[in-house]
């Protein structure tokens, strides 16, 4: 079981291997039921504001792609793996930040998922890359692996390397500290 739970934990926000994010996750290991349909098809139904990501997304003059249809109601993130963005939505169904990521190599299918556990704050571990992680937020498993945002402490965004099967989903510094503090544990995760 000790054994399990280590391995779910060595592969969060790009396989982290410390005991620290085993502990903060003991919940990782349970499977979420996927229930929000599979439609990635943008609608103009929320515009991000002025407060929207590192990647120049709400600046004037800038264009922000809409929070995808059919990604629920309320206070929730919303993941598209094909289009590499994740939109941070207020309850009121608007976009407060949306911003790019780099998607993991393990993805989980489409549907609603669940915050399971985040690394506590100013928390940092070492990912199966090498390179020291932060503001971890975990919602998935898949194939025995768990998937979740992490953003690297030296703010950078590294491609997975091929046939590598980890579950961290890699952002900016800035948009990990914000999706960090944006969710809770039991925020709906939203993969479109």
């Amino acid at each position: 079981m000790q054994v399990a739970a280590l391995t779910v934990a060595a592969l969060v926000g790009v396989g982290a291997l410390a005991v620290q994010a085993a502990e903060s996750a003991p919940e990782a290991a349970a499977q979420p039921q996927a229930t929000a349909s599979p439609s990635a098809s943008p609608t103009a139904s929320a515009r991000p504001t002025a407060e929207a990501g590192g990647d120049g997304a709400g600046e004037p003059g800038a264009a922000s792609p809409a929070v995808p249809a059919q990604s629920g109601s309320g206070k929730r993130v919303v993941y598209s793996p094909a289009d590499g963005r994740v939109w941070l939505v207020g309850a009121d169904g608007e976009a407060v930040r949306t911003f790019t990521v780099v998607p993991a190599p393990l993805t989980p299918a489409p549907g609603e998922y669940r915050v399971t556990s985040m690394s506590p704050p100013g928390g940092q571990v070492q990912g199966s890359d090498g390179v020291p992680v932060e503001h971890i937020v975990r919602f998935a498993v898949v194939d025995g692996a768990a998937v979740g945002f992490s953003a690297a402490v030296d703010g950078s965004l590294p491609t997975p390397t091929p046939g590598q099967q980890t579950g961290g989903i890699r952002e900016k510094r800035t948009d990990g500290k914000a999706l960090w503090e944006f969710a809770e544990v039991g925020t709906p995760v939203v993969v479109v």
